[in-house]
């Protein structure tokens, strides 16, 4: 299929190219200008399209696919795990004890850049794949520091651990009240905090220290994080719970100039609402930046053992009773109160729900909601929706509620889920893709970086296979083709976002968003597809990413002294805020 169009900027063929378009599934050949694709075809056709001018594109042998589409994730706060110490395990880092984890923050912590700081930062401890089974204490964080407040994330983004002079910082001790959707963990017989802060009791600190950058900083962060997007072949990103703060600077920086890869903010409906608003709220891109709509948070992690369940935990967390179901962000009456504002006001609604009580409370809400304001093409979203039931499935579809699911939780966390979290039988039906397939549905699945790194391809073959780290498959069911996997991170989350007329297909009229894969993952074995390799991501026909581009691979690494920075402005707690050795890869 061509446009009536002048000769080419671009014409691409020479390999695979797997257009995610059913009614033209394959072609010889895509042709490229001004940012757009103008056609797409026979070798014999497309070539009519080159003059002079034209840049031939040699595939030698390799597969285009539409650029990757992040149907979840937190592109500004990924640049924060860019920046910190990776406490993560492997295969993404190599913290798999607390003694491993002591040893990074102590080699994170003698880093020049990092000395002057103040404080020592660490993102990503996993207490399910530590050998201890359980969360680092402020015993074992003063080790490391008893002099500088020491504070870790936890993978999930909804737990965090201090040490001693961390928590006598922001307060906390042994008269201070768990926060409402919050709790301080305690020491054994005692109410002295033992170090770990759930929900609220971490968000409600950790955020105003975060206020605190300063534009340039905050700057820094937002770039990081894009640039470890591309890497991964992602053209679309988005920020999935953002702050009045990062909003200001993404939307600043896109008016000084086009944004490498475009991003799609949805603020926090409950402490966000001054930008869900022109000139930030908008259904286009200015200069790659745009709100897109609101979040909304009624529950925490399944793998913290903080997601609301109907059910208890199949093991509950240390302290916890037999019937500990974990519990709810806010009321039903204030979550009743968020969805009628989303839809008296037609934002478009992302709401975090992981378990199955918090994912009631969002169904009932909607459904409230839809008979106060009427249908509409809202396309609000569930985001994880991992424990919903088969019912639940039914209801979103009935409410026309999309599911962005986590599948990559099965490769993470699913011995976690099945040995500890919820037991087999619910663990099997994690994301339960399978259930929406059966109905006639499409869905998302996406990362929720930071939580894991934004890798496409990792997200693709959990979606695919649904293996865990133990080589067990969980939910055989809900397995899906690698052509539904695929459409998950690009036509269907293009249309997640509406931008279904403009993006996720190789189609004529769309932009020239692109990744070129080492193999195609619709040919051979699906188990290799999470080795298959991101070689080169390409934006509007320009390539922002390249894997054997010498100069590419050391803006991306701690030899490169551009990206060895210290954000030496930054100001938290008398001292900076997460200084810039990346470390990630």
């Amino acid at each position: 299929m061509v446009l009536a169009a002048p000769f080419a900027d671009i014409i691409y063929s020479g390999g695979d190219i797997v257009t995610v378009n059913e009614l033209q599934p394959g072609a010889e050949a895509v042709a490229v200008k001004n940012g757009k694709i103008i056609a797409v075809g026979a070798k014999d056709e497309l070539f009519k399209l080159k003059g002079s001018q034209t840049k031939m594109v040699d595939l030698q042998g390799k597969t285009l696919i539409p650029g990757f589409i992040d149907a979840h994730g937190h592109v500004f706060n990924t640049g924060v795990q860019a920046l910190s110490a990776n406490l993560l395990p492997q295969p993404d880092g190599k913290v798999n004890s607390i003694p491993a984890l002591q040893q990074t923050l102590r080699e994170w912590a003698a880093e020049p850049q990092n000395k002057k700081l103040g404080v020592i930062f660490g993102f990503g401890y996993d207490d399910s794949q530590l050998a201890e089974q359980r969360h680092p204490t402020r015993d074992e964080l003063d080790a490391v520091s008893k002099d500088l407040p020491v504070i870790i994330i936890h993978q999930s983004g909804h737990l965090a651990a201090m040490n001693s002079k961390a928590l006598a910082m922001v307060g906390y001790g042994a008269s201070s009240a768990d926060p409402a959707g919050g709790k301080i963990r305690r020491r054994a017989g005692s109410p002295e905090p033992d170090g770990v802060l759930e929900e609220m009791a971490f968000f409600r600190v950790l955020i105003p220290l975060f206020a605190k950058l300063s534009p340039k900083d905050n700057e820094m962060i937002f770039k990081a994080g894009m640039d470890l997007y591309t890497r991964f072949g992602y053209t679309t990103a988005q920020e999935g719970r953002a702050t009045p703060d990062s909003v200001k600077t993404m939307y600043g920086l896109a008016q000084k100039g086009k944004l490498k890869i475009d991003v799609a903010a949805y603020p926090d409906i409950q402490g966000a609402q001054e930008v869900i608003k022109a000139p930030y709220l908008s259904r286009t891109y200015h200069n790659g930046f745009r709100v897109a709509g609101a979040k909304l948070n009624l529950d925490g992690s399944p793998q913290g053992k903080t997601a609301w369940l109907t059910q208890p935990y199949f093991v509950p967390p240390q302290g916890q009773k037999p019937d500990y179901r974990g519990y709810a962000s806010m009321s039903d009456a204030d979550a009743q109160k968020y969805v009628d504002l989303a839809f008296k006001n037609h934002w478009q609604l992302l709401a975090h729900v992981n378990g199955d009580a918090a994912i009631d409370q969002y169904i009932n809400a909607v459904r409230k909601a839809e008979e106060k304001f009427g249908k509409g093409d809202r396309r609000i979203v569930a985001i994880h929706a991992q424990t919903a039931r088969e019912d639940q499935v039914q209801a979103f579809k009935d409410l026309d509620i999309m599911p962005s699911f986590f599948p990559m939780h099965t490769f993470y966390w699913g011995d976690w889920h099945k040995n500890s979290v919820l037991g087999d039988e619910r663990a099997q039906n994690i994301s339960p893709t399978g259930w929406a397939l059966a109905r006639g549905m499409i869905f998302t699945s996406h990362h929720d970086a930071p939580v894991a790194f934004p890798n496409a391809m990792r997200v693709y073959s959990a979606t695919v296979n649904r293996v865990t780290r133990s080589g067990a498959v969980l939910g055989p069911e809900h397995r899906v083709s690698p052509l539904v996997g695929l459409k998950t991170q690009t036509l269907w989350a293009a249309y997640q976002y509406f931008e279904e007329g403009s993006k996720g297909s190789i189609e004529v009229g769309k932009t020239a968003d692109f990744v070129v894969l080492s193999a195609n993952p619709l040919k051979g074995d699906p188990m290799k597809i999470n080795d298959i390799q991101v070689l080169r991501t390409i934006k509007e026909g320009k390539v922002i990413y390249q894997a054997d581009s010498q100069a590419t691979q050391a803006a991306n690494s701690c030899s490169g002294s551009d990206r060895c920075f210290t954000l030496a402005s930054a100001t938290m707690m008398r001292g900076g805020l997460i200084p810039a050795c990346v470390h990630t890869y």
